[in-house]
């Protein structure tokens, strides 16, 4: 009964150091056992049973009680030589980049959906507005009346326009019927003094006759000197009157020419009539309003544009969606619905689940044999399977990047840090939090 008490103890003892596994403190327990079973064991007046047998039972459990001992301690033995082996980390958690939405203007936040800690959004999901009912639109409004009020002048000039155009077009043709007149009016001119031009060639030829036979009988004295005389002067009339004629022609043949033209030659200065003058007028001032129409159609495409740019500038002063920009979960909401908010304040911090790390402390020793590359393998304290990685980041005695969701500070026993990648962060799911160590091994592509 004795014996079975003992056996009982050390076994009890045996598994209560094996669940803290500290191997040291098992094996003095079991020295201590050992000892303590000699120091107790009955001598051999005590003992009732045969000499022969009792004799061989001490031995037999005594070489039991070691070889269990000796089992156990090169079990839970074997576990810290291993991670004293291993180039393994002190501490180590599964960790997260964090993304913080700010508001891009000034307002009041309303929410667009309903958020709560730690759902799921997808990238490019609207979780916040903020709207900002106090925003400058003088701009807006002045490019509105502006653009309005030239819309409503375009319909008065381009009526003036027409009119114009119109007199324009009824003086054209005025100036043309008149210009025709006057060229058949010189045609006709030109045939009288052409006529004129004969008679007058016909009376010089009739007087140069009379002349020369009143020469001829002058010399007879049948005709009087003064006769003679007369004569030479109705010759000397006939000849300025067929000259003047051929002037008159010449004359006539140039207004005629002019006129052909568009200019119009008379004993007045203006040698273009009224009508040809109120014509060029009313063609300038169709196009000075052509200008202006073509101005107030620039000014208002301009102001069409500025008003989209405007409109589009108001719209972003006076409400903004606050989007994810990654695939994630909420991890803090820095806001409430109803609050005032100012530009670049943080609103919400988003878990980026895609780029999921896993940051470990370890010894100094540990730290300078890791190079960056370097493959790793996070082991959960929750008995998981291991995820893959690699080395990312060796952070060393340096501050480690604040915008993870646990700050690496939080990994006191050692301050070398380690950052590892994993492979496939999507596969593992948002698990942050999640604590255990990293077993690092060299890359075999590494130098």
């Amino acid at each position: 009964m004795m014996d079975r008490s003992r056996t009982a103890s050390v076994d009890d003892a045996s598994s209560a150091h094996s669940t803290k596994g500290d191997a040291k403190g098992l094996q003095r327990t079991l020295q201590e056992e050992l000892f303590a079973h000699e120091e107790h064991s009955p001598g051999p007046d005590a003992r009732t049973e045969p000499p022969e047998p009792a004799w061989h039972w001490p031995h037999l459990r005594r070489g039991a009680k070691i070889a269990l001992g000796l089992a156990i301690i090169a079990v839970f033995g074997w576990l810290p030589l291993r991670a004293m082996w291993q180039n393994s980390s002190v501490e180590a958690v599964l960790n997260s980049r964090l993304v913080t939405l700010r508001a891009p203007i000034g307002g009041r936040v309303a929410a667009a959906t309903p958020l709560k800690d730690q759902a799921r959004l997808e990238a490019g999901t609207v979780v916040l507005r903020v709207v900002n009912s106090r925003s400058d639109r003088t701009r807006l409004d002045d490019l509105r009346r502006q653009k309005l009020r030239l819309e409503n002048e375009r319909p008065s000039i381009a009526a003036k326009l027409a009119t114009a155009q119109t007199a324009q077009a009824d003086l054209a043709r005025q100036a043309a019927q008149f210009r025709d007149g006057r060229v058949l009016q010189l045609e006709a001119r030109i045939a009288e003094i052409q006529t004129s031009i004969e008679a007058a060639a016909a009376r010089r030829e009739e007087a140069s006759a009379a002349v020369d036979r009143a020469s001829s009988l002058a010399k007879t004295g049948n005709v009087s000197t003064v006769e003679l005389a007369r004569l030479t002067r109705e010759l000397s009339v006939a000849q300025q009157t067929e000259l003047g004629a051929r002037k008159r022609l010449d004359a006539a043949k140039v207004e005629l020419t002019a006129a052909k033209a568009g200019s119009f030659l008379g004993d007045s200065y203006n040698d273009r009539p009224s009508s040809v003058q109120r014509e060029e007028e009313m063609r300038q001032r169709a196009h000075d309003l052509e200008a202006d129409l073509a101005r107030i159609d620039t000014e208002i495409t301009w102001l069409g544009n500025e008003l989209i740019v405007e409109e589009v500038r108001f719209a972003d002063l006076s409400e903004a969606d606050i989007k994810t920009p990654v695939a994630g979960r909420v991890w803090e909401m820095m806001t409430a619905p109803g609050e005032d908010v100012q530009a670049g304040q943080p609103l919400l911090k988003v878990l980026d689940c895609s780029g999921a790390v896993i940051t470990a402390n370890v010894t100094e020793s540990v730290y300078n044999r890791l190079q960056l590359g370097d493959h790793a393998t996070f082991e959960p304290n929750d008995g998981a399977e291991p995820i893959a990685g690699t080395v990312v980041n060796l952070t060393g005695a340096a501050g480690a990047p604040a915008n993870l969701a646990i700050n690496p500070d939080a990994l006191s026993k050692e301050p070398y840090r380690v950052t590892v990648a994993i492979g496939d962060a999507d596969a593992h799911g948002c698990t942050v939090g999640r604590t255990g160590r990293v077993v690092f091994g060299r890359n075999e592509t590494a130098p």
